[in-house]
């Protein structure tokens, strides 16, 4: 995910008959956007970290893996004896600063909220449920619908889980180029560094499994279809 003051969804003029949209560090929102009042945002980053806390859960449950941070925190989780959210968040801080510089604090902020506070509900999800032994296709499955419903609605209050988030939509904004497709790319290679620890079929799983993910991302977070702020 990339950083800005705000994430602004605003026509470019990249191609005659084309709109091509994503977050930009300026320009004002078009007419028609309706912004999110602050509860809407409230309420926006606390559903939207449930729903991806909920689907690392499953993955880390199934002893599945995924791209991005996410993908190194769950694998450094199955090696060292720290928690699974102790390490989230740690991995994510270089991410934090790279926003603030590139973003803007409005954008770091909400997403330093949205990593803390899926740090702390990874640890409440296996309070709360207790110890799962998840069939691997149904936990890769489940849990990356979850995570990448948890992230188009992050994206659309202007926040992330940082890491490869920040650096994919700091990609679409100064190129054009869309998240979903650029956090795929990241995320298969970090689901392949994975065969260190992880059995050949489960890798080869997880890799389908953060392919889903992106391509919820790219489906769904386009430029143009969404102008809410």
């Amino acid at each position: 995910m990339s950083t800005s003051a705000e994430i602004r969804t605003e026509a470019t003029s990249a191609a005659p008959g084309t709109h091509p949209e994503g977050p930009t560090a300026g320009g004002s929102a078009p007419p028609s956007a309706v912004r999110h009042s602050a509860v809407e945002d409230v309420v926006g980053i606390l559903t939207g970290t449930f729903a991806a806390s909920l689907g690392l859960f499953l993955l880390k449950s199934s002893g599945a893996v995924t791209g991005g941070t996410a993908g190194l925190a769950l694998l450094l989780s199955y090696s060292v004896a720290v928690p699974f959210g102790v390490i989230f968040f740690a991995v994510n801080l270089p991410f934090f600063v790279l926003a603030v510089w590139k973003k803007g604090w409005n954008f770091a902020l909400r997403t330093g909220a949205a990593i803390t506070l899926v740090s702390v509900l990874a640890s409440l999800h296996p309070a709360a449920l207790g110890p799962m032994h998840l069939d691997p296709v149904y936990g890769v499955v489940a849990g990356n619908l979850l995570a990448g419903v948890g992230l188009l609605i992050l994206f659309r209050h202007q926040s992330s889980l940082g890491g490869f988030n920040i650096l994919a939509l700091l990609l679409q904004e100064k190129l054009n180029w869309r998240a979903g497709y650029v956090q795929m790319v990241l995320d298969v290679a970090i689901v392949l560094a994975s065969l260190i620890l992880v059995s050949p079929p489960l890798v080869l799983l997880s890799a389908g499994g953060a392919t889903l993910l992106n391509l919820i991302l790219a489906l769904n977070h386009r430029p143009g279809r969404y102008t809410g702020k």
